[in-house]
């Protein structure tokens, strides 16, 4: 008899999530953290969403988990990133109360059935006939399970550096998990190094706003969850200043200081989110940089100055703040750091997240080698999702590329890998006009109900939204506007062309002109009112083109993942394969040909001797 269901290792984003879902999926779960008081600690900046991100934020709300929801609670700024552009890549992103974060959830954990919360530090996992059984602490308590979700941040064997000095650490004042990052290792774990950093954090009493840039969220301020029906707490700005020659002559100076250009840092670090002093080096054609002077909740002096991620000295880091506009006079409440800690090469995860080397064992979060709150609390909701589904020896769920932002995750990691610290961009989605964060509920809700984590009240909503919005696109193809002159008066104040016979309301809507709003109180076009509250409606008639062909390369894309490898497969006995490419077929172990085509080196020719050979297996079964 086992002790519990599941145990979680780690209570930041990712295990918020894998906890959440496998208790509310019904299984008895142990969420273990080294403090209660840092469960969903913010380690970085006071912010959820952002571009990619905020859809990967939207459709962890679809599926049923928690991250959206606390973001509507504890959010104090709202702003859709990119509105300016198309539709396939708009981002919601809010600046968010820390403190607030970490009580809500903490709440939602501890009120939770069928979830205990205990304080221990792993240091080892049971392991029986490569099957993980349950875990020791550094207390030597042992405890059985039948499935166990690591989900550990950058505390794995963590090497906090401030200059020249470096010591271990998770955390800034947290210790390093050593003895469980030694275990993975003697379990035959390939392991990376990578490294990521945050900024100092300044009191705002010192900080003069007089001459900055104000940024104002949006009006009205749009939620995360589909559940959310209005924001109506306090929004709080956000101020914009810029480093400067004077900043980059002081960083550039004392690079002698830096870990990360002395070779003392040797891991990987963020690409896409570069330290001050990455920046500065590798753009040096640039005169300044941005900074956003995020506050970092209602009751705090705290603010976050994103863009200056360092791991400079204190002094300098001190130096080159105040030659910057608005913080010549700013006190530093806690200084920026990097930190390097251990990652397990995610190729070695099926889609599952669950390991190839152990069963029964899922990774999640930073550990698999991303970086982000978002992309960890989406691995935590598909490794809680699965570790659930394995107890109840239920099928597994896979969420392939065409199916969300989340799929593209999980099979970027675990068909590529990664040699630096992933993060999530629209850029990377190849069907980004079908995959919008404003669908991500009539995509995804019904997974999350059949899973056991959307209410039948959440489920019942989302089905009645689609079919308003078929009702309504049938009212557009349908409604008829004839030429008349006070049509043709009201297009040619929208800068559009006048009317010579009657059109359809849907192809007079393809104008880039045009918006569904503005036809709201055009006398006798008789429209239902609901029709203007659904953004959907306005993007599949304006994008119909385009939505179809990427449906069609959807299609293309279904019908090789459709095409199942067996597990067992023995690819010495295929044929024509090069010794590489069997090599890289053993090791990856793909679940279909779909898969199998996005192996690095996996030729298209390979793919072809494949799906011969399956052909010809099935055959010969009939």
């Amino acid at each position: 008899m086992v002790d519990y269901d599941v145990i979680v290792i780690g209570a930041g984003h990712a295990g918020i999530e894998a906890s959440l879902a496998t208790a509310r999926m019904g299984c008895n779960t142990l969420l273990i953290t080294l403090k209660k008081d840092t469960i969903a600690q913010m380690s970085c900046n006071p912010a959820i969403g952002g571009v990619g991100k905020g859809q990967l934020v939207k459709e962890i709300d679809a599926l049923g988990g928690q991250m959206a929801k606390a973001s509507d609670a504890c959010g104090i700024q709202f702003r859709v990133l990119n509105a300016s552009k198309g539709p396939a890549v708009w981002s919601l992103r809010a600046q968010i109360d820390m403190e607030l974060y970490k009580k809500y959830m903490r709440e939602v954990l501890e009120n939770q059935s069928n979830l205990t919360i205990k304080e221990a530090e792993v240091e080892r996992l049971i392991i029986k006939n490569n099957q993980v059984g349950g875990i020791i602490t550094t207390n030597k308590d042992k405890i059985e399970c039948l499935c166990v979700v690591i989900c550990p941040g950058t505390f794995l064997d963590g090497l906090i550096h401030i200059g020249l000095r470096n010591f271990r650490g998770g955390r800034i004042g947290e210790s390093a998990s050593i003895g469980l990052a030694e275990n993975l290792k003697e379990l035959g774990f390939k392991i990376l190094r990578f490294k990521t950093g945050t900024c100092p954090r300044l009191d705002k009493n010192t900080i003069d706003y007089s001459s900055l840039k104000i940024q104002e969220g949006d009006q009205p301020p749009n939620p995360f969850s589909f559940s959310t029906k209005e924001l109506t707490q306090k929004q709080v700005p956000c101020y914009i200043t810029y480093t400067n020659e004077k900043t980059h002559k002081i960083i550039l100076d004392n690079l002698d200081k830096s870990p990360l250009y002395t070779g003392i840092i040797k891991a990987t670090g963020v690409r896409y989110c570069p330290s001050i002093e990455d920046k500065v080096v590798k753009f040096k054609e640039k005169d300044k940089h941005q900074i956003f002077l995020e506050p970092m909740g209602y009751n705090t002096d705290e603010v976050y100055p994103n863009g200056l991620s360092t791991s400079l000295p204190e002094e300098v880091q001190l130096k080159f703040l105040h030659s910057i506009k608005g913080l010549e006079g700013a006190r530093v409440v806690r200084f920026g750091y990097g930190i390097e800690h251990t990652v397990v090469e995610p190729t070695q995860l099926y889609p599952t997240l669950e390991t190839k080397l152990i069963k029964n064992l899922f990774l999640a979060g930073q550990i698999n080698g991303t970086t982000g709150y978002e992309e960890a609390a989406a691995q935590g909701l598909i490794a809680g999702i699965n570790a659930a589904l394995k107890v109840k020896n239920k099928e597994a769920l896979i969420l392939d590329r065409t199916s969300s932002y989340i799929g593209v995750l999980i099979d970027d990691l675990t068909t590529k890998g990664t040699n630096e610290p992933y993060r999530m961009f629209t850029s990377r989605v190849e069907y980004r006009l079908i995959l919008r964060q404003d669908n991500a509920d009539l995509r995804l809700r019904e997974i999350g109900y059949k899973v056991g984590l959307v209410s039948k009240e959440d489920y019942e909503e989302t089905k009645s939204k689609q079919e308003r919005i078929d009702k309504a696109r049938q009212l557009i193809k349908s409604t008829i506007i004839k030429p008349h002159p006070k049509v043709n008066n009201f297009l040619k104040k929208l800068n559009t062309p006048s009317l010579n016979n009657p059109i359809s309301l849907e192809k007079l809507l393809r104008r880039p002109q045009l918006h569904l709003r503005d036809f709201k109180n055009i006398e006798g076009l008789n429209l239902e009112s609901f029709i203007f509250d659904l953004p959907q409606v306005e993007i599949e008639v304006k994008y119909a083109g385009f939505i179809q062909k990427q449906l069609k390369e959807v299609e293309r894309f279904r019908s090789l993942e459709k095409i199942k490898v067996p597990a067992d497969l023995d690819y010495n006995k295929i044929s024509g394969l090069s010794r590489e490419i069997k090599e890289k077929l053993m090791h990856f172990k793909p679940l279909n040909l779909g898969q199998a085509s996005r192996i690095s080196g996996v030729t298209p020719a390979a793919i072809s001797i494949l799906l011969v050979y399956l052909k010809k297996k099935i055959d010969a079964k009939k």
